[in-house]
């Protein structure tokens, strides 16, 4: 059967390479590093591994097209920023390592376009920054009371992050009930499809081998068990994020949940000037029930958010990625910010699964004594973060020594999460409460207490 890739999102509909699978496993093989996950995660790592030893063999294993999961369906954001904020960093007594950490992710960003230039990689790279709009006065102090807190404790200036006015706030959007907002410099807009496939070819032309429809069933140490052949290899990278319940003993590493899109028909200039996103600033708002969205550079918006339930089991239903309610609410959402959207029409609509640890706590490591590998876990914050994984794990897997292979993120281990049905109950009821919390705050203009509860229950 022929599968319709282009269909997975608005970056791989308007890829402008072939989406035609590469060749699969051809039976057994033996590499040196066995990469599982065809996404920015393996791909980035494999790509650094070659960068610091091009004689290594490298093989990535993909079980549907590079790209097919959230490396090609995600919002375009690559930020410097992990869902685990820095205060969950720092040590007890001592923050540098927090701040160190926030540093690394800021030049990230920079470290992404450079890579995307010097690789002839045209993904759209534009670092405009991120404006989140405060629409009431529970999120404006949630916003000065972040922005004063990161200032005093880890060392930021308004350079990287400051309260700006409504006045400025519209000058960057023209959104609605816009009372101030927060800018935060280190995050640029970009294609990821564009990105994702472009990474492929330079692992390619650096000397990697990537097998696309080729599915794991399990790793361990020593070898890969595939549908096709067995890999066996010295290191293996577990990286596949959202779809990490798929391997043998994985079903509690990480919990999958939705996140869906919507993009806009390009829009004429006129529209732009009343809008504005000159810069092609990614966008959002301080609600906790989260949305996001940028300017493409063929000049639509593309907008998501959360809010779609979580599948019993983590199961991932492909009929929620379409055509669900929940992307007429994203829509809906986006013409309550942008009026002047009333009435455009949608061409796209689409979504995919996150990872999400038990405590939100992405994780990078190696256990040298095994040879497993792993990173991920980001929550939807991975474009950038996973390239600071992929050259993490690039230096821990050859030995190099770097400022990367003792950060925080170095070596944690989230608990599992909770056997069903508990898993279900809570997250799903998260999901809830951070809707109330949403239209409490609203109503109120205060901060919600249940939200404060929720977040702390969570982690």
């Amino acid at each position: 059967m022929t599968v319709d890739y282009r269909n997975r999102s608005l970056w791989l509909d308007g890829f402008p390479g072939s989406l035609d699978p590469r060749p699969s496993l051809d039976g057994d093989s033996t590499v040196d590093v066995a990469i599982v996950g065809g996404g920015y995660t393996g791909l980035w790592t494999a790509y650094y591994l070659l960068q610091l030893d091009p004689t290594l063999r490298i093989l990535v294993i993909e079980k549907e097209i590079v790209g097919f999961g959230a490396s090609g369906r995600n919002g375009g954001w690559c930020i410097g920023e992990i869902a685990a904020g820095p205060d969950r960093h720092e040590d007890a007594t001592d923050n540098a390592a927090a701040r160190r950490f926030l540093h690394e992710l800021f030049a990230t960003v920079d470290e992404v376009g450079n890579v995307a230039q010097r690789e002839s990689i045209d993904c759209h790279f534009a670092k405009g920054g991120t404006i989140r709009l405060a629409r009431g006065p529970a999120h404006l102090a949630r916003q000065r009371g972040e922005v004063d807190h990161q200032h005093q404790a880890f060392g930021l200036s308004d350079d990287d992050l400051r309260i700006v006015d409504a006045a400025e706030a519209r000058r960057h959007i023209r959104g609605t009930d816009t009372v101030g907002g927060m800018f935060f410099a280190h995050s640029a807009a970009l294609d990821p499809a564009r990105l994702v496939r472009g990474l492929a070819d330079s692992v390619e032309r650096s000397g990697g081998t990537i097998v696309e429809q080729t599915a794991v069933t399990s790793i361990e140490p020593g070898r890969v068990v595939t549908d096709r052949g067995i890999v066996r290899a010295e290191i293996i990278v577990r990286a596949l994020e959202g779809y990490t319940g798929s391997l043998a003993g994985h079903a509690r590493t990480l919990a999958p949940l939705y996140s869906l899109m919507v993009a806009t028909e390009p829009l004429p200039e006129s529209v732009w000037n009343e809008i504005g996103l000159a810069d092609r600033q990614t966008f959002a708002d301080e609600r906790h029930m989260v949305i996001y969205g940028q300017r493409t550079a063929d000049g639509r918006i593309a907008f998501g958010g959360r809010g779609a339930p979580y599948g019993f089991a983590s199961r991932i239903d492909a009929s929620i990625e379409h055509r669900s309610r929940i992307h007429d609410r994203i829509f809906e959402t986006l013409v309550d910010l942008l009026p002047v959207l009333e009435g455009t029409k949608i061409t796209h609509r689409w979504g995919g699964v996150l990872g999400v640890p038990r405590d939100w706590f992405p994780s990078v490591g190696l256990n040298r004594a095994t040879g497993l590998a792993w990173a991920g876990g980001y929550v939807g914050e991975g474009v950038a973060a996973s390239n600071l994984a992929g050259r993490t794990l690039a230096d821990l897997i050859t030995g190099t020594e770097s400022n990367r292979i003792d950060l925080p993120w170095v070596g944690h281990q989230s608990r599992r999460w909770e056997p069903e049905p508990i898993r279900w109950l809570e997250i799903n009821g998260a999901l809830r409460v951070m809707g109330a919390a949403d239209r409490s705050e609203s109503r109120s203009g205060r901060e919600s207490r249940l939200a404060q509860w929720m977040w702390r229950l969570l982690r």
